[in-house]
């Protein structure tokens, strides 16, 4: 989870939306990655794409986990639940709810950290852009 909190604070220093993702399969971690919808005026780059986008053709994934330090929205989560990707876990899920029951009614495993640092992060990434962030989970 440190690896995507360190991915989630390069997104925030790159003008971007502080969220993270790490693909680990046994043990070893595959990819990382962070929200780069604004750096790269890319709506569908959320953190967990771009992880995923940086692992490559893995063929199966069926044996790894996926970090991230936000839970997931339904895109994300239906890329997950795509990928048989067997388990999630995440930073936070106070300040965005996400798609904890798709992913759970698909087989997928869940665990919320509750971690106060990810949370920490993402509250005063929306105090600050409340703008970017309701446009980031599509409520503007």
């Amino acid at each position: 989870m440190q690896l995507a909190i360190s991915d989630a604070r390069q997104g925030l220093q790159e003008g971007g939306i502080p969220i993270g993702s790490v693909l680990v399969r046994d043990d070893i971690v595959v990819a990382s990655g962070h929200n780069k919808r604004v750096q790269e005026d890319n709506p569908i780059l959320h953190g967990e794409m771009d992880c995923l986008l940086n692992a490559g053709r893995i063929g199966s994934y069926r044996n790894t986990v996926i970090y991230s330090t936000l839970m997931p929205c339904y895109m994300c989560a239906g890329t997950i639940v795509q990928f048989k990707i067997p388990k999630v876990v995440v930073g936070e899920s106070r300040t965005f709810a996400g798609a904890r029951e798709f992913m759970e009614s698909h087989g997928v495993e869940v665990v919320d950290l509750d971690l106060a640092e990810c949370q920490e992060m993402m509250e005063d990434f929306i105090r600050e852009k409340p703008t970017l962030w309701n446009e980031d989970i599509m409520e503007l």
